[in-house]
């Protein structure tokens, strides 16, 4: 995915080894991750969703909306994740549009695969 060029020389980032579980489903979240490296599992209700890969993002959902998270996120292989919170969340959609659209992107993806499943 395109977004993984947006922070390829970003020097942020959290190092997760795998197996290590970066957040769980119910729990408040205050930020989002960008995949620099490696790959991130998605499970909700303990089952497997989605496993993401470098430029894709994770936790988008209970950043936007301040809700509970929908699911567990868990490191698949060793990774290095982009956190934003809120306000760098804001300032990257206003100086870079095509990020917003890439995270757009992604939440269509996601809600047109769990209308597949649940029909």
């Amino acid at each position: 995915m395109a977004t993984v060029n947006i922070f390829k020389n970003y020097q942020n980032f959290e190092e997760f080894p795998a197996g290590h579980v970066i957040f769980e489903e119910g729990q408040p979240g205050d930020l989002m991750y960008v995949v620099k490296e490696g790959e991130v599992d998605i499970f909700i209700h303990g089952q497997h969703v989605e496993t993401v890969g470098p430029g894709g993002v994770v936790g988008e959902m209970a950043l936007i909306d301040h809700n509970a998270r929908s699911a567990t996120a868990v490191a698949k292989t060793a990774c290095q994740l982009v956190p934003l919170d809120e306000e760098r969340f804001k300032i990257f959609v206003h100086q870079i549009p095509f990020f917003s659209l890439q995270v757009m992107r992604v939440m269509a993806d996601r809600l047109r695969h769990m209308n597949l499943y649940l029909n």
